[in-house]
């Protein structure tokens, strides 16, 4: 592949880098602009949005009959990279999740009639929307397969009964992607349902408290005893659920991952400019032999990660599944976050601990990578399963 940046490519990336610096970062200092979630409020949110939109980086990833400019996997990282500097950037360019996942799989499996109904409000920030897949103990968590959740066919509408839990942005979504089971077909029992918020037969249970900051809307507990969708409102047809989950999650996946490589490199930035001006014992921190190993080993750990993803953007861009490189990418990054934030915090000392930087809200939120989408060990399985099928071939380069 080619990792030179089209004009058109490089042009977004250097304007979301300027407006990222010059409007974004100023709202993230100020203390009054976090909610009780430790997010951005809506009453500062909404004025960011609008600036965006007005400079067209509003929902770069959609096609521009959708509302977007069609930048492609690989633009996309580039591009969310760049925005994931502040822990603000994604909502304020309609990119964060679970909208930009629910937004890509809805211009890419929804009929006209849906789109205008349930994705055309999201891309016009109206709304906000959620992925309600997620059940309790036992049912279906990494494997879709314990899915537990029913939908009952009755005439032309389903009834759909069960409970889902840990549903990002649930508490401010109105538009609801929903995973259910309409048979015990091992590959085709599962279905997507479309549903407003508005529609009775469901609620949510509570909001569950988590370690680091939220998505707005949170990670809820949902009920379900009696909604019923209309069958106008089953997405790519009865048992097609598995293969929704499937275009879903694996862009999800790697988006998260495009962010996180800006929140990483955000850390570095923090702790380098810190290391430059503290000193002790008579030496200025980044003039010592141990911050310098490491800096540098968290640039090069940086580096791999986003070779990873562009590698994975790449394939999917050219038509690719790119299943095993979104899982390395996944692992990779998400361990990568961590460690950034780790070793931030400890060239920072007292200061990174504290709420003088975004460090400890990048290290609390930075723990849930690891489980989002896909533990590690689900990852590493998928990788062995493919070393197992491929052998030698796994490393294989792709040839025309």
């Amino acid at each position: 592949m080619d990792f030179t940046l089209s004009p058109r490519i490089e042009d977004f990336r250097a304007r979301i880098a300027r407006f990222v610096e010059a409007e974004i970062l100023p709202v993230e200092a100020d203390p009054d602009a976090y909610d009780a979630h430790g997010n951005i409020r809506h009453a500062r949110l909404e004025p960011l949005r609008a600036k965006a939109r007005a400079e067209g980086l509003w929902c770069l990833q959609l096609k521009p009959e959708t509302g977007g400019q069609g930048l492609g996997k690989v633009g996309m990282a580039v591009c969310y990279e760049e925005m994931n500097r502040s822990i603000f950037g994604p909502v304020v360019f309609n990119a964060a999740a679970p909208d930009d996942g629910n937004m890509m799989v809805l211009e890419q499996a929804a009929t006209p009639a849906q789109q205008a109904r349930w994705l055309r409000p999201i891309v016009e920030g109206r709304v906000r929307s959620a992925f309600a897949m997620t059940e309790p103990h036992p049912g279906s968590g990494s494997d879709p397969a314990m899915m537990l959740t029913r939908a009952t066919r009755m005439g032309g509408t389903y009834r759909i009964t069960g409970r889902k839990w840990f549903i990002t942005g649930a508490a401010e979504a109105q538009h609801f992607i929903l995973m259910a089971r309409t048979s015990d077909d091992e590959r085709h029992g599962l279905t997507a349902f479309l549903f407003d918020r508005d529609q009775p037969g469901w609620a949510i249970e509570r909001r569950i408290g988590i370690m680091g900051p939220e998505e707005h809307g949170g990670h809820c507990e949902l009920s379900f005893d009696g909604l019923e969708i209309l069958a106008d409102n089953v997405l790519i047809g009865e048992g097609a659920g598995l293969k929704l989950t499937q275009m879903r999650l694996g862009p999800a996946r790697l988006t998260h991952c495009m962010r996180w490589l800006g929140l990483s490199k955000r850390c570095v930035e923090i702790a380098r400019a810190y290391a430059a001006q503290r000193s002790g014992f008579g030496e200025i921190l980044a003039n010592r032999e141990s911050i310098r190993m490491m800096l540098g080993h968290l640039a090069m750990q940086i580096e791999i990660g986003r070779l990873l993803v562009m590698k994975a953007a790449w394939e999917l861009d050219r038509g690719g599944y790119a299943r095993k490189e979104i899982s390395m990418a996944k692992v990779h990054v998400a361990n990568l976050l961590h460690k950034a934030a780790d070793t931030a915090i400890q060239i920072n000392g007292a200061r990174g601990y504290s709420t003088d930087t975004p460090l400890e809200w990048i290290y609390r939120y930075a723990r849930q990578a690891r489980l989002v989408d896909g533990a590690d060990e689900v990852h590493m399985m998928v990788l062995d399963r493919s070393l197992a099928a491929e052998d030698r071939g796994f490393w294989q380069w792709p040839s025309n």
